[in-house]
């Protein structure tokens, strides 16, 4: 299945990149989005059951665990403990698979840049990538992140105002997190893995990433919903 799909995929790359490329990446962004709202409603199971004394059996269950390690990087409003889990969002999945969408032409020309400018050819395989890498981390990537928090701000309904609030509470973390992540990802990608494949190997890598923003995203915006200061 995999070999049939990997052939698939190069057939329509070669013929489509770009086209090929934004139909990937709106898949998994969708797929991401999907895995963040599902946690998202798990947590809330969770800390309900942690309320309920008849609950407590569950309490050390060992996803219960997994979800309090992740509480402690991606904190829930505390507000938000005695609501039920919200109903699957079909319009916030549909914008991040927009988001990918329409990146993936952005993409598509960064990384042929870098492979044009870093070539791999001639002994010099490791240094080139080490440049890719640091060329992807120090540009790319804090541009990356600021188109998408504004992306996703503005097509939540907010204005200037909810940008920059936004971008004060969720940004650097983010950014932070981006750097333990991602240049290991990178170097991988960029010294092994074919130019047709690496877009597609990062989406896939980032399905957790994305994942990460979704719910960095949606709980600053849960946040702000309950009048937080």
């Amino acid at each position: 299945m995999v070999s049939l799909l990997i052939r698939k995929f190069s057939g329509y790359y070669e013929s489509r990149p770009v086209l090929t490329t934004m139909a990937v990446n709106a898949v998994l962004g969708g797929i991401a989005d999907t895995v963040a709202q599902t946690l998202t409603a798990f947590k809330r199971r969770q800390r309900q059951r942690q309320l309920d004394p008849e609950a407590g059996s569950n309490k050390d269950s060992f996803m219960s665990v997994e979800i309090q390690e992740f509480d402690k990087k991606v904190p829930w409003p505390s507000n938000s403990l005695h609501t039920r889990p919200p109903p699957f969002d079909f319009e916030r999945l549909v914008r991040f698979m927009s988001y990918g969408f329409i990146m993936a032409p952005v993409q598509h020309r960064w990384f042929g840049f870098l492979h044009k400018t870093f070539p791999m050819e001639g002994g010099r395989a490791t240094t080139n990538a080490l440049r890719r890498v640091a060329f992807d981390q120090l540009l790319f990537s804090p541009c990356g992140l600021a188109c998408f928090f504004t992306f996703m701000t503005v097509t939540e309904g907010g204005g200037r105002r909810a940008v920059v609030r936004k971008f004060q509470d969720v940004y650097v973390p983010a950014l932070k997190a981006n750097y333990i992540v991602w240049p290991a990802v990178q170097m991988l990608n960029f010294r092994v893995i074919p130019i047709q494949f690496q877009i597609p190997f990062v989406s896939t890598i980032g399905i957790a990433w994305t994942a990460y923003l979704s719910l960095t995203n949606s709980a600053e915006d849960e946040d702000i919903s309950l009048g937080s200061p």
